[in-house]
């Protein structure tokens, strides 16, 4: 197991081996590589400029021939998407959106989980963020969440996303304001799930009202589920 600078021994699960050669997948191998879905869009993009850079919008598309089987399925996910399966969050209703979360950065940017919420420590109790991967040589928070309104199937609107963006930027910059040494992240991803193209447009449209200030060193990545993907929505 190769290990990334600083991290905790036991912390790192292997980034993908689509090669299956023994070594983790580098930047230079085509991407996405295969996984629970098919992957589509704006997929390895996130090198160094993005990672030191301000604010990004990174869209692409996750399309589901069937619906994810847990813990059936397990076998089909990365490594880190396994281990995140296999282990406890701090609560509410967000496995899956954190699983596939994450299947879309290990697919797409090759990037090895280093610790999962329950995981990462903090030098003052508050708000949390959900992963913490491995980009190009470097720490990346990532906070989980899903653009949908119910009941499904009705528009996301303005108002919600705005709401949500807000709340979620916020508490990126409470989180990175606690971390610890140890596990502090030098940017971190706020990983949108969204259940059409609409409910995405809308995120994007909040993104671009939001001000620099709460959108500051942040990276929107906004993926939008198609096919068989109610599981996501609905857990």
């Amino acid at each position: 197991m190769q290990t990334p600078p600083d991290a905790d021994d036991g912390d790192v699960v292997d980034a993908p081996d689509a090669a299956g050669d023994g070594e983790p997948d580098t930047p230079d191998d085509t991407v996405p590589i295969a996984g629970f879905g098919d992957l589509s869009g704006m997929c390895g993009v996130l090198n160094d400029p993005e990672l030191t850079g301000g604010s990004l919008l990174v869209r692409d598309e996750l399309t589901f021939e069937r619906a994810y089987v847990d813990p059936d399925d397990r076998d089909l996910l990365t490594p880190g998407g396994e281990h995140i399966a296999e282990t406890d969050n701090a609560g509410g209703s967000s496995v899956m959106s954190e699983i596939f979360a994450y299947e879309q950065l290990a697919r797409c940017e090759l990037a090895p989980l280093l610790k999962t919420e329950t995981e990462i420590t903090y030098d003052t109790p508050g708000k949390i963020t959900d992963l913490l991967v491995e980009i190009d040589g470097r720490k990346i928070g990532v906070s989980v969440t899903r653009a949908f309104a119910f009941p499904i199937g009705t528009p996301y609107s303005l108002s919600q996303a705005t709401t949500l963006l807000e709340r979620k930027l916020s508490d990126i910059q409470l989180s990175t304001q606690n971390v610890s040494d140890a596990d502090r992240w030098e940017k971190q991803i706020l990983a949108y799930l969204a259940i059409d193209a609409q409910a995405a447009d809308t995120v994007a449209e909040a993104w671009g009202n939001a001000s620099a200030a709460l959108k500051a060193d942040t990276i929107l990545l906004v993926t939008v589920t198609s096919g068989e993907d109610l599981f996501i929505y609905q857990e």
